[in-house]
């Protein structure tokens, strides 16, 4: 059997190396894990990531036009979608971060900054454990699931507006964080599965393996 195709979408932001190198040590030689932001390319893909640090405003706009286009595409016709951090926040209709600059709109709501507080340092960075909601999701459970413990790094966290979507939380101070959503056959995750060691390749594999 042919290996499948997993397109991890470069706009040139974000931690593509680790996570084209963690897909291809949960991917055990079954996936070509191929770094490109040809739209064509992304159509093509068995699999697509798509992962992003920094900015919600240039994490937006870098996806911007055909390559959103063949994301949209592959997305209807069954082709599963992985949104890493960023990549998760892009999915909602837009970000406190960045006013005015439109996400994919796939799910309701918006991505609002995290609440700070006595000794409470923002960004959430380091490890915290899920909390599964509305049944978990397949990768989450490889994963471990409820209680696994996984890696932060981010300021700002989407609100869901439909509950249905939401499938994971962590607890920060006063925030319930956003840690995953998913519809179908797409998934976000505010944290880094390439950063989170066993936990995150058992995740990724799972993904892969369809």
């Amino acid at each position: 059997m042919s290996a499948l195709t997993a397109v991890v979408v470069d706009i040139g932001i974000g931690n593509l190396r680790s996570v084209a190198k963690a897909l291809e040590i949960a991917g055990e030689g079954r996936a070509r894990v191929v770094r490109s932001r040809d739209p064509d390319a992304v159509r093509r893909a068995d699999r697509v990531v798509v992962p992003g640090q920094g900015a919600f405003d240039a994490v937006a706009k870098g996806l911007a036009g055909p390559l959103q286009e063949s994301l949209t595409e592959s997305v209807k016709r069954g082709v599963p979608y992985l949104g890493i951090c960023l990549g998760l926040q892009v999915l909602f209709e837009g970000s406190e971060e960045a006013p005015g600059v439109p996400g994919f709109g796939w799910m309701r709501g918006q991505v609002r900054r995290l609440q700070g507080g006595a000794g409470l340092k923002i960004p959430h960075m380091g490890w915290n454990q899920l909390e599964l909601h509305g049944g978990g999701h397949r990768e989450l459970g490889a994963a471990g699931g409820d209680g696994a413990w996984v890696y932060f790094v981010h300021s700002f966290h989407a609100v869901p507006e439909e509950p249905d979507v939401l499938r994971a939380s962590a607890g920060y101070g006063p925030n319930q964080v956003t840690a995953a959503v998913a519809r179908d056959n797409v998934l976000g995750t505010q944290f880094h599965p390439e950063k989170s060691q066993g936990v995150g390749l058992a995740l990724l594999a799972s993904f892969l393996s369809g």
